[in-house]
């Protein structure tokens, strides 16, 4: 045990943000001020909101959705940096990843721009299509141009985002050892006063009661991890024809439409969450052979959870996935 340990404690804080919840575990000395801590999170949350929330209607992301055709917008240096993060993602997963899909979530029923109580006819599709893609992002210096029609959405980045601000700002204000979760994204740094890594419990499907699989942890220092899938976001209505079908929330911007037969879940471990949240979700739309394929190329750190024909859970995994599991 570190000499010092004996002066700290694990403290938590928790709060509100992106339509979601945070919390934070962090060793700190007795004396803490917990209060101011818990305000600077808060704020650094609060500016991830300011700047790409598609709720608030005077948001920098929201500004930009409705700038007319050929306007250059000036964009924060936050907001610069994950859409520079988002196109990256977006060019290596060939467009199953896009920032443009702002249109199509706004179709489908999900989202700030939620219109319809039923699934979108091929002919609204497509026309809704027709203002997506990552290609016509342009960005010139510190300004973004508005091509026209250009809707983005950073829903798929932004959480995993305001982690890793959530981590900058406790590493500057002293703290070195914290676990930090915002919608279910997670980035540790550091131990925990005893000296152990903060250990988390890879998530699985909902309904794993055969106990089929083994309990996989991970020790988090240093490194982030974010699942997506199926089992989180899912919603029946019905389609063109009025027939009642399960609809899975991550839309697949490359057909327009919501992923079919979507992975139970898919979880990346990266350096920081913004990239394993991003990961996660183009992982998801390529599904698990395309997905795992790209993720060995890659060298992502990837684990994949899918059914079986008889419904029992399975998973397959990378070997650098494999490598961060806690012994």
């Amino acid at each position: 045990m570190p000499a010092h340990a004996a002066d700290e404690a694990v403290a938590t804080l928790g709060g509100e943000t992106m339509g979601t919840t945070w919390s934070v575990r962090l060793a700190a000395a007795r004396n803490t001020d917990l209060h101011a801590l818990h305000a600077g999170i808060q704020a650094r949350l609060d500016r991830v909101v300011t700047q790409m929330s598609t709720w608030d209607a005077t948001s920098d992301i929201s500004v930009y959705n409705r700038a007319n055709a050929g306007a250059w917008q000036r964009i924060p240096d936050k907001f610069h940096r994950v859409l520079t993060c988002a196109v990256q993602i977006a060019e290596a997963s060939d467009g199953a990843f896009d920032p443009t899909i702002g249109s199509l979530v706004g179709l489908w029923g999900f989202g700030a721009d939620a219109a319809i109580d039923r699934a979108p006819s091929s002919t609204e599709r497509e026309v809704a299509r027709g203002h997506v893609g990552w290609r016509r992002i342009e960005i010139r210096g510190d300004e973004l141009l508005q091509p026209g029609g250009l809707r983005l959405d950073l829903s798929a980045i932004a959480k995993g985002f305001g982690a890793d601000c959530v981590v900058d700002y406790l590493r500057a204000a002293g703290i070195s050892g914290a676990l930090v979760e915002v919608g279910g994204e997670l980035h540790g740094i550091g131990r925990k006063p005893d000296g152990t890594p903060w250990r988390v419990l890879v998530e699985a499907g909902a309904e794993e009661i055969d106990h089929s699989l083994e309990p996989r942890v991970l020790a988090l220092d240093g490194v982030a991890v974010a699942t997506s899938g199926d089992r989180w976001h899912h919603y029946t209505r019905r389609d063109e024809h009025g027939d009642e079908r399960r609809y899975t929330h991550t839309i697949d911007p490359r057909s327009g439409a919501p992923v079919e037969h979507a992975p139970v879940a898919v979880t990346v471990i990266a350096r920081d969450a913004m990239h394993a949240d991003a990961w996660a979700t183009a992982l998801t739309v390529l599904g698990e052979t395309a997905g795992l394929a790209l993720a060995e190329r890659h060298g992502l750190a990837v684990r994949y959870l899918g059914r079986d024909g008889d419904g029992r859970l399975r998973e397959r995994m990378t070997d650098a996935f494999r490598a961060h599991l806690a012994q």
